[in-house]
């Protein structure tokens, strides 16, 4: 069977920055993919003898989504190294150019749809790939993550097994709303009995204050995911990250409750805006267009997906700002997102993601055009 395209050429890429001593960045998308994603590289790196330079996340409430410049300043000390990027870094063509101008050598890891321009990156890893010929397209990023440890550590000669990862990439499956077949299925089916024996103190915390008894897809959905989804990155550390990572089993299940908590504040914004979307709504528009300076960019994901599976229309939701306005897009199945800000392409800084879910970022004095663009384009779809 293929193996997807560039796997094996990362995984020696690695394991040679580990031979000779190189410093190793890691750069991971603030949500569970992304964060699962970044723990198993970075424990699988640190397994056969390297270490990690540095871990960031960015804030997406401040920076947005994906490899942004302010983090390019913030990591310009580090260079060079080799820079990894997990869950993202496929739609940052002009980013890629810019960190590679400053000495560093990049790695992308990402499950987003490709775009018609690709970044310049050293190896890119992404089954989505035209020339890639692995026949499953469907993984999350954590899931390409877990293969390639599982790679690293046959290259290596390495017993120990990837299968302590299981449990990551199967919340990060079920946390992206992956399809649950094929290589998601075994991940996810296998990752969910690893999760009722896990070692991870934040995990067992999180599991013995949401008193889950019964291990299966639904349980996870509705106890554990929503805690996680519930993280913010702080100081550049996810929450979650700080979490899967944490050994003290006091200082876990403290981090475990704050979660939870943060997941029911979350839950009752979420609700609120969701209304406040729906006032502004005009029935006779073929999607939904709405933005707000005051709506949290973390949750407009979220808050998108129930008004599009309630109206079933296509749902773009922005946080306004001053200069440049970051969005998240959700559209009823069957219907590319990512095809329909393409046809726009011209008035965006950054977009992309999946068909059914991703994200953009623009001019605010663009926000208008945007929206006619969008209205062109959908209403010749004929939805």
């Amino acid at each position: 069977m293929p193996e997807i395209k560039n796997l094996k050429k990362a995984a020696k890429r690695i394991l040679k920055a580990i031979q000779e001593k190189e410093k190793i960045l890691l750069y991971g998308d603030a949500d569970l993919d992304g964060v699962a994603s970044v723990v198993i590289v970075k424990e699988a790196i640190e397994n056969l003898g390297g270490e990690i330079e540095k871990v960031y996340f960015p804030d997406r409430e401040k920076e947005g989504y994906g490899i942004t410049r302010e983090a390019v300043k913030d990591l310009l000390d580090f260079s060079p190294a080799l820079f990894l990027t997990l869950d993202c870094g496929i739609g940052n063509v002009k980013e890629v150019d810019l960190i590679q101008e400053k000495g560093f050598e990049v790695i992308i890891l990402d499950h987003h749809k490709m775009l018609p321009e690709v970044p310049k990156a050293s190896i890119i890893c992404n089954p989505r790939q035209e020339s890639d010929s692995y026949p499953f397209k469907e993984l999350a990023t954590a899931g390409i993550a877990y293969k390639l440890a599982k790679c690293m550590f046959s290259i290596a000669g390495k017993e120990f097994g990837a299968e302590r990862f299981l449990e990551l990439a199967a919340l990060a499956t079920l946390a992206d709303l992956m399809p649950l077949k094929e290589d998601n299925e075994k991940i996810v089916r296998e990752g969910i009995l690893a999760l009722k024996f896990t070692k991870r103190e934040g995990l067992k915390a999180l599991i013995e204050l949401k008193k889950m008894e019964v291990f299966n897809i639904l349980e996870v959905r509705r106890k554990i995911v929503p805690p996680l989804n519930a993280a913010m990155a702080v100081d550049h550390l996810s929450e979650a990250y700080l979490l899967f990572t944490e050994k003290d089993s006091k200082k876990a299940k403290e981090r475990a409750k704050n979660l939870i908590e943060k997941a029911k504040l979350r839950k009752k914004e979420i609700i609120k805006i969701t209304e406040e979307v729906i006032e502004r709504m005009r029935p006779d528009e073929v999607i939904v267009f709405e933005g707000d300076k005051n709506w949290p960019l973390v949750l407009l994901g979220a808050i998108a997906s129930r008004i599009c599976q309630k109206y079933k229309k296509p749902v773009f939701l922005y946080k306004k700002r001053k200069d440049a306005s970051p969005g998240a897009v959700r559209t009823p199945k069957g219907i590319d997102s990512v095809k329909a800000m393409e046809n726009c392409r011209e008035l965006l800084i950054t977009y992309g993601g999946h068909p059914q879910a991703s994200g953009f970022r623009i001019k605010t004095e663009n926000l208008e055009k945007f929206k006619e663009c969008l209205f062109s384009y959908f209403k010749n779809l004929k939805l």
